[in-house]
């Protein structure tokens, strides 16, 4: 019973092993490497995309506060009104006209 034990024993860590090496080898494949960068890449365009949400969340709060100060300290409202687009459906007028031939 002993020597069954040991022979399991001695075919996991085999089969273990072998899944291992096959790991490492994989990566160190030109396309095992290009997967890795590739996601490498993601991730650092994910982390660049939240890092630029929070440093635009924190301008707005931050201008929200200034805007408050600058109207308790003058008690004149200074908050920029919306822009709102003068030409119909966003888009300027010379755009949607046609040519004469009527393109």
């Amino acid at each position: 019973m002993k020597r069954l034990f040991w022979v399991g024993v001695g075919v996991a860590i085999g089969v273990s092993a072998t899944r291992k090496v096959n790991q490492v080898t994989q990566r160190a494949t030109p396309a095992g490497i290009g997967t890795s960068l590739g996601e490498g890449l993601r991730e650092l365009g994910a982390g660049l995309g939240a890092f630029g949400a929070e440093v635009r969340a924190g301008m707005n709060e931050r201008e929200q506060e200034l805007y408050s100060l600058v109207e308790d300290t003058t008690e004149i409202p200074v908050r920029p009104q919306p822009i709102v687009d003068p030409t119909p459906s966003g888009r300027h007028a010379r755009a949607s006209r046609r040519g004469p031939a009527g393109r």
